[in-house]
């Protein structure tokens, strides 16, 4: 089996130690919510990320990615800035939303347990979900996920005449390079 650039897929578990760097080139995240009492989905990408993680030679690894509030769109200036706003994320006080994975255990050839903590508008849970590897081989990874995330967790609560529904869903593509095969931590 072969990767989408050619070159052979290998088991998340078969990938070589070091440092690996996000690509936010090719990464992506992605959200998806309920407004207007569940009838229409709002959707939006966050477009500035960063992110670097290191597999220690035993298997373990862990990492960081970090997202840039203010890099919100959904398609809809005035929204935009009402969700960039302290009604929301107030990216003035907390400029970057943080996912620190505390621990990423391959599970199979080709998905992992990822343990972690999700840092938002200064407040911090402990978050667990599986990725899924949609690439790998010897010097590149491409994890995906999509979990589920309640707002009011992180004190994102305004919801005027209870317009907005349910959890927000957020999907991450991370494509990550082993340092020294083509890009460096920065």
């Amino acid at each position: 089996m072969s990767s989408p650039q050619g070159s052979p897929r290998i088991a998340l578990t078969a990938l070589a130690p070091g440092q690996w760097v996000l690509d936010p080139a090719e990464s992506t995240v992605l959200f998806r919510h309920s407004a207007m009492w569940g009838l229409v989905a709002v959707r939006g990408e966050f477009g500035v990320i960063s992110g670097h993680g290191e597999l220690s030679a035993d298997g373990s690894a862990h990492g960081r990615l970090v997202i840039d509030a203010a890099s919100l769109d959904t398609g809809n200036a005035k929204r935009d800035t009402h969700l960039r706003s302290a009604d929301f994320f107030d990216v003035q006080a907390h400029p970057q939303l943080v996912f620190d994975a505390r621990s990423v255990t391959a599970t199979t050839a080709d998905s992992a347990t990822v343990d972690g903590t999700l840092t938002v508008r200064g407040t911090t849970k402990a978050m667990s979900f599986t990725a899924h590897a949609a690439e790998a081989g010897a010097d590149v990874v491409t994890l995906t996920a999509e979990l589920k995330v309640d707002r009011a967790d992180f004190g994102l609560i305004w919801n005027k005449v209870g317009m907005i529904k349910g959890p927000a869903t957020i999907t991450v593509d991370a494509r990550f390079t082993r340092q020294g095969a083509g890009i460096g931590l920065s």
